[in-house]
């Protein structure tokens, strides 16, 4: 009786030792790996910072938004933004000089059809924002002065829209703060 008893319940032991040793390297893996994989976010997010604000000596991050110093003085801030492409969400880091004139914008990530949607991370799309008022950030079509990219015109219009709606809200936001 005994012995038909272990037959039984050795799987369950065996199971439970292999599940057991599994979540403990996996949780020393991810302590080990988790501070190399922040610490290389960090570095994403400064080159796309440096890339925008190339006079940038150093940021800090308050409520969502990127306080971008150089030498010790305020020369803008940047934040995410999130338009809903063709493809999907399309990922944006917007930066702004002030509080009306856009500094420039970089897509972090898309979904976009390759050749058609994901030409909005070109800089021939890209650059037609630096300097414009943020009251400007629409697709000519709507009376702005952005040109849509030929054959990606919901691709376009998402970049357009989230960078205008989420800098108006980042501004309002930071004249709160003041």
């Amino acid at each position: 009786m005994k012995a038909d008893t272990l037959k039984k319940v050795f799987p369950i032991i065996s199971i439970t030792v292999v599940v057991f040793i599994a979540v403990t390297l996996l949780g020393l893996t991810d302590t080990v790996v988790r501070p190399r994989i922040e610490w290389q976010k960090e570095q994403k997010i400064q080159d796309m910072l440096k890339e925008i604000f190339p006079d940038m000596t150093e940021y800090t991050l308050e409520d969502d938004i990127y306080m971008i110093y150089s030498d010790g003085a305020e020369i803008g801030f940047a934040f995410l933004a999130v338009g809903k492409g063709y493809g999907g969400n399309i990922d944006i880091l917007v930066g702004l000089e002030n509080e009306t004139t856009v500094k420039g914008v970089t897509i972090i990530s898309h979904l976009e059809t390759p050749g058609l949607g994901a030409r909005v991370t070109e800089s021939s799309f890209r650059d037609q924002f630096a300097g414009l008022n943020i009251d400007d950030v629409a697709l000519k079509r709507d009376g702005g002065q952005i040109d849509a990219v030929t054959g990606a015109t919901i691709s376009s219009g998402a970049v357009v829209d989230a960078v205008r709606a989420t800098a108006m809200e980042k501004v309002k936001s930071l004249e709160k703060r003041e």
